[in-house]
């Protein structure tokens, strides 16, 4: 497992004004890490990937017996950041039946006609079920703060959409985690940090490997453009919703075994931390798997 001083390097405490600029993007997050070499510290990051994913197995058991809990993972990030693939490998040793992925395009006529949580409130994770939002409500406070003609899509009352109207939208988000939270959904919010750089390099990749020509896209390259815009927007909403009760992680996403290891060891000790336990059997319940057995038995 991940050292805790070492977690809490990304861990977004309460009330905390961040700058993305402070946070390292790649894998060399501690003098220990630069003397061990990026070698040892790759081997073992995949060493607490594969543990975790093993552990995840068993912790999803307990929670879809536990039937108390559900688990919200709300992943976040520039383009080209690695969100499917941390989805694809930390998710991949859990059964399907267990874990619900949405992600969250262009709203319809009819999500439009409703508040802008609503949408998403559709999809929440079932108690004993691991949710992941690939994208989230958090985009109502980054990219249509970006991008603001997009309100006038939402056909709000007449009104000023400055620092005001997206304070009101960052306190609808902290109630509404909240409320999840008081009623057994454990959230967990993860931005991939990757820097321009690697981005670029990645949509390069896209371009130059025909097997992946198709995931470029022109409106990323478009929104590329906006980069400046887009961590103003993070670091304000980030700052305004990373609660005792729904934290932020600002994980490094430029090495991805990195990301993937990371976000792995959070999600299983988070679990673990929850005391997941199988239903108990009351002696009556006994009696009857006792008569089950013998029954068994004497065919």
């Amino acid at each position: 497992m991940i050292k805790k001083e070492i977690i809490d390097l990304f861990k977004v405490k309460p009330d905390t004004k961040i700058r993305l600029k402070e946070y390292h993007t790649g894998w060399e997050q501690t003098d220990e890490f630069k003397s061990a070499g990026k070698k040892f510290v790759k081997e073992k990051a995949n060493e607490i990937l594969q543990t975790n994913i093993e552990e995840l197995s068993e912790c999803q058991q307990l929670l879809y017996a536990d039937d108390r809990y559900a688990l919200l993972i709300v992943l976040q990030a520039m383009d080209a950041a690695g969100k499917d693939g941390t989805i694809r490998h930390v998710m991949s040793g859990v059964n399907p039946q267990g874990c619900q992925v949405f992600s969250f395009k262009k709203p319809s006529a009819e999500e439009l006609d409703h508040n802008f949580l609503w949408r998403y409130m559709k999809s929440l994770p079932e108690r004993g079920r691991i949710g992941i939002f690939n994208r989230s409500y958090y985009e109502d406070v980054l990219v249509v703060k970006v991008h603001q003609d997009v309100l006038e899509q939402q056909k709000l009352p007449d009104g000023k959409h400055g620092k005001a109207f997206w304070e009101a939208r960052y306190d609808d988000i902290n109630a509404f985690e909240r409320h999840l939270v008081r009623n057994g959904t454990v959230v967990l919010k993860f931005f991939l940090h990757v820097s321009k750089k690697e981005q670029k390099q990645r949509f390069m990749d896209r371009l130059e490997r025909p097997e992946k020509n198709w995931k470029f896209s022109l409106a990323d390259l478009n929104e590329r453009a906006y980069w400046d815009d887009y961590v103003d927007a993070y670091e304000k909403a980030i700052s305004a919703t990373s609660t005792k009760w729904a934290p932020w992680y600002i994980v490094p996403a430029d090495d991805k075994w990195a990301t993937r290891a990371i976000v792995a060891d959070i999600v299983t000790s988070t679990l673990r931390s929850l005391d997941l336990k199988f239903p108990e059997m009351t002696d009556e319940q006994r009696a009857l798997l006792e008569q089950a057995r013998k029954t068994l038995e004497g065919e």
